[in-house]
């Protein structure tokens, strides 16, 4: 009878023990702290992903049919404007030059013959122009045979850098048949797209505009060292995205900018008014973002938000919360819906100070 009353004592010390370290954990696990969201006027940068071009990107082309005799440059060259580049055999255009000339003199003498006896009335006056009209269509063929010379003699149409040359010497080349690709780098075109909602507050709100001056993000995550400023923007928006395409002109006097490269153009939007959240306050499900909300009773509900930008450690919310929610900031991953908790207020204004905030 006295071991069942040990046993007995034994259970029940256990048992309260057990539900001690479950309560003092349970509350140990209630307690988190809570903030509400806060509302500034502040800036937002924006990354746009970008196509860089040239200002002037052309391809050359061969205009007549041969072999290819010269080529002057070589890929990666700066070239200036006029500068020759390639010669295709010209033995055959000269040729034809020759000859154009040949048929000119032979019909200059004809005319001259004309006129000389049409001064004297032994030809009639339509002779001399028939002659004349022999002459013209001679000087004609002379100067078309000295443009098909020119063909074979290509040169730069602006200064710029030579990209491959597909073709080698020797090589026949037909007419219209690419030789190779020339840039001008010195100046750069970053081609970006903007939202609808985004162009028209950039075009209506002067307050709301982005900044003409932009900067660019290279591939490497390094910023260019020159700004840029937004020149152009499309007359259509594409309809399939629903965006309009923004153009804007970098500076490239280090020729670092090449034809063809991407890039993210950064763009600084003034926000009026905006809704910020600290990061560590959300947590993501199949790429919606979520945070919790402290109801009347300390209750704590799910509440899906849209995410209008991104700053170091904030979000800028565009909807799903007011500045009157009390969210929770510490403990979200331990949380569940309709669970009730003990909380620590925060103001906004001392989470603020605290940056370097991250999802726990």
């Amino acid at each position: 009878m006295k071991v069942k009353i040990i046993t007995a004592g034994v259970i029940a010390l256990l048992c309260l023990t057990n539900c001690t370290t479950k309560k003092e954990q349970k509350e140990e696990v209630g307690k988190f702290t809570v903030t509400n969201p806060v509302v500034l006027d502040t800036t937002l940068t924006k990354e746009y992903v970008s196509q860089i071009r040239s200002v002037q990107n052309i391809e050359i082309r061969a205009q007549e049919k041969g072999f290819l005799q010269h080529i002057y440059v070589d890929e990666g060259q700066f070239v200036t404007a006029g500068q020759l580049l390639f010669r295709i055999m010209p033995q055959m255009y000269q040729a034809e030059l020759l000859k154009a000339q040949a048929e000119q003199n032979a019909a200059e003498i004809e005319f001259q013959n004309a006129k000389m006896l049409a001064d004297k009335n032994v030809v009639s006056k339509s002779e001399q122009a028939l002659a004349q009209a022999k002459l013209e269509q001679a000087k004609a063929e002379v100067a078309l045979a000295k443009l098909h010379l020119s063909f074979t003699e290509i040169k730069a149409p602006f200064s710029g850098t030579i990209d491959r040359l597909p073709k080698k010497l020797g090589s026949l080349i037909e007419e219209g048949e690419l030789l190779t690709t020339l840039s001008d780098n010195s100046k750069m075109f970053a081609y970006f797209n903007v939202s609808e909602p985004e162009y028209i507050d950039y075009q209506t709100n002067q307050k709301n505009r982005g900044e003409s001056a932009v900067n660019l993000l290279l591939a490497n995550n390094e910023t260019l060292a020159y700004k840029g400023k937004v020149e152009v923007i499309e007359s259509e928006f594409d309809s399939e995205t629903g965006n309009i395409a923004f153009r804007a002109s970098f500076p490239n006097p280090d020729k670092l900018l090449k034809n063809g490269e991407t890039g993210k153009v950064l763009m600084t939007i003034p926000l009026n008014k905006a809704i910020l959240i600290p990061q560590k306050a959300t947590y993501e499900i199949q790429d919606k973002k979520y945070v919790f909300v402290v109801d009347k009773n300390n209750e704590l509900k799910s509440r899906e938000i849209t995410i209008k930008g991104e700053m170091p450690d904030l979000y800028v919310v565009e909807n799903g919360i007011s500045i009157n929610d009390q969210i929770l900031l510490d403990g979200v991953q331990k949380a569940k819906d309709d669970d009730k908790i003990q909380f620590t207020y925060v103001k906004p204004a001392q989470v603020l100070s605290q940056l370097r905030l991250r999802a726990e």
